[in-house]
């Protein structure tokens, strides 16, 4: 009787709740970077010109310094597995107003997201 042995790698979360930016708006840079090593994601990110991907920068990394805590971690080789931008609540949750044509009222919602990054060690071959 064989035993196999499934070794999991553990994943490792970071988040930035409230952000100041829709989420349609993060979903382009949030499609860009899923499924890359994470150090190719950060050069990636460094250089576009989103609004998006200063807050992705961050949270990727934050999301590298949650996995460099585990020693058996090797940081040069993690590479993001999941990447979402989740909607937020409106901000202070109501819908603002500006002046629309022959003084009507247009309804405007300041839009806030989710962004979530999940990052995991890419198992070696062989």
């Amino acid at each position: 009787m064989s035993e196999t042995i499934t070794e999991t790698t553990p994943a490792f979360v970071a988040k930035h709740r409230f952000a100041r930016i829709t989420q349609r708006k993060a979903r382009f840079v949030a499609d860009m970077i899923r499924g890359r090593n994470c150090n190719e994601v950060l050069d990636l990110l460094e250089f576009s010109p989103l609004r998006a991907a200063t807050f992705y920068k961050r949270v990727v990394t934050s999301a590298m310094a949650n996995a460099s805590h585990d020693e058996q971690v090797n940081v040069n080789h993690l590479y993001i597995c999941d990447v979402r931008a989740d909607d937020g609540p409106m901000l202070q949750n109501r819908l603002r107003w500006r002046p629309g044509p022959q003084g009507r009222a247009m309804p405007w919602a300041k839009k806030t997201s989710h962004l979530t990054v999940i990052v995991k060690e890419r198992p070696l071959k062989g």
